[in-house]
């Protein structure tokens, strides 16, 4: 993560957008769809090319939201 960055800033939920999905601060690209351009080998470069209104940080702010949705990820044990 990128010091200093609040990821709050740049990533948004709203109900009038993508059913509420986390997506990118005034844009219709969600959070969801840039994790898995990552996960599928893209560069940041990749998706700024792809979305040349995008900036860096929000990429950034992306990884940064799911991250700390998985931080906050609880796990039980099942019995056997």
């Amino acid at each position: 993560m990128i010091p200093g960055m609040n990821w709050r800033e740049r990533i948004v939920a709203d109900p009038a957008v993508l059913v509420g999905k986390a997506v990118i601060k005034g844009t219709r690209i969600s959070v969801e769809l840039v994790v898995d351009q990552m996960s599928r080998g893209y560069s940041v470069a990749d998706i700024l090319l792809q979305y040349p209104h995008l900036v860096e940080l929000d990429v950034h702010a992306c990884l940064a939201y799911a991250a700390e949705l998985l931080r906050s990820e609880r796990t039980f044990r099942l019995p056997a």
